[in-house]
C-alpha cells in the first residue's frame, strides 16, 4: 500500500494528462456507442440489467449482434467506471493544492454509477424514451466535466480572475445556456423519432417535425451567438478563449450541416449517430470557452493581495 501511495503523483505529470485525454474521449465514445444501440435497435439486446440475461452476466451466442452491442456499450461503461476510480485516486495527493481536480474526479466519477442505475431502468421500463433522454442528459454532463478536469489539468494552479470584459463573459455564458437547451430539445426531438432503440418501444409522443423545427431555432441562436464570440474575442489575446471560441463555431457548422442533411433525407441511422456524437464535441467545446474566461492572477498581483490581506488583518 505504501509503494502505491508513494507512485501517486504530487504533481500534475504526463500520467495524469494521459488520464484526462483517455476519459474525455472515452466518455465521447460512450455516447457513440450509446447512439450505436439505439439506431441498431439493440436497446433490449441485453433484456434485463444489471445482468445481460437472467442466467448469463454476458451477452450469449443466441443474442445475436444486438446483444453484442448493447453488451459492448456496458462494458465501455464499466472501463469507464475503472479510469474514474483511476482519475481520483491519481489526484488525492493533489487535493490540497488542486482542490479543482478532487472535486471534478469526484463528481464525474459519482455520475458513472448514476449513469448506469440510469440505464438499467431504460432497459426495464422498455426504452422509456424519457428515462432514454435522462440518460444521454448525464452524459452530456460527464462530458462537460472531464472537458473542464483535462483543461484545468494544463491550467496554471492558483487563484484565477476573469480576464475579459464583463459583457463577453455574460455573453459567453449566454450561450452556453443556449447550447444546453439546444441538446436537450434534440433530445426531445430524437425521442419522438424513429429510432427507438427497439421496435417495440414507445415514443414519447411528441410531434417528430414541428420539433425539428423547435429544435432549429435554439441552433441557430447558438450560431449566431458564436459568431459574436469568435469576432469579439479578436482582440482578447490574455486566454485562449478565441481558439476555444473557433473550435466551438467548428462544432456547429458541422452539427448544423449534419442536422439539414438528415432531416431531408429521412434521417438516416448513420448520420443521426453523428449528430449525436457533435453533441457531445459541443458540451465539451462550449466548456472549453467558460473555463476560458479567466486567467491565472499574476505573481505579482497575488503578493500584493496578500500583502494587503496581511496589512487589513493587522
Amino acid at each position: 500500500m505504501k509503494r502505491i501511495i508513494a507512485w501517486l503523483p504530487d504533481r500534475v505529470d504526463t500520467r495524469l494528462k494521459v488520464i484526462g485525454w483517455v476519459y474525455l474521449v472515452g466518455q465521447i465514445v460512450l455516447v457513440g456507442t450509446g447512439g450505436l444501440v439505439r439506431l441498431t435497435s439493440s436497446g433490449l439486446g441485453c433484456p434485463t440489467w444489471p445482468k445481460c440475461t437472467d442466467d448469463s452476466l454476458v451477452n450469449t451466442p443466441e443474442m445475436g449482434i444486438h446483444g453484442v452491442i448493447e453488451f459492448g456499450n456496458r462494458l465501455l461503461g464499466v472501463v469507464l467506471g475503472i479510469i474514474a476510480i483511476v482519475a481520483f485516486l491519481m489526484v488525492l495527493k493533489l487535493r490540497r493544492s488542486r482542490p479543482e481536480l478532487f472535486w471534478l474526479t469526484l463528481l464525474a466519477g459519482l455520475g458513472i454509477p448514476a449513469q448506469a442505475v440510469i440505464g438499467g431502468l431504460s432497459v426495464l421500463t422498455d426504452l422509456n424514451p424519457y428515462v432514454v433522454g435522462l440518460h444521454f442528459v448525464i452524459s452530456t454532463v460527464l462530458v462537460a466535466l472531464c472537458a473542464a478536469f483535462l483543461l484545468r489539468l494544463y491550467a496554471v494552479p492558483g487563484p484565477r480572475v476573469r480576464a475579459v470584459p464583463a459583457w463577453f463573459a455574460g455573453l459567453a455564458h449566454l450561450t452556453s445556456f443556449v447550447v444546453a437547451v439546444t441538446i436537450v430539445v434534440g433530445i426531445l426531438t430524437t425521442g419522438s423519432g424513429p429510432h427507438s432503440g427497439d421496435t417495440k418501444a414507445s415514443r414519447n409522443g411528441l410531434n417528430p417535425e414541428i420539433l425539428e423545427h423547435v429544435h432549429a431555432i435554439p441552433a441557430y441562436v447558438t450560431f449566431g451567438l458564436t459568431l459574436v464570440l469568435v469576432i469579439a474575442s479578436l482582440r482578447i489575446r490574455t486566454t485562449p478563449v478565441h481558439r476555444y471560441a473557433m473550435y466551438l463555431l467548428a462544432v456547429e457548422v458541422l452539427q448544423i450541416a449534419v442536422g439539414l442533411i438528415q432531416a431531408n433525407t429521412g434521417l438516416p441511422g448513420i448520420l443521426v449517430g453523428i449528430h449525436m456524437m457533435l453533441a457531445a464535441l459541443l458540451a465539451a467545446a462550449m466548456t472549453a470557452v467558460v473555463m476560458s474566461l479567466k486567467a491565472p492572477v499574476a505573481a505579482d498581483d497575488a503578493h500584493e493581495g496578500s500583502a494587503v490581506s496581511g496589512a487589513v488583518a493587522a
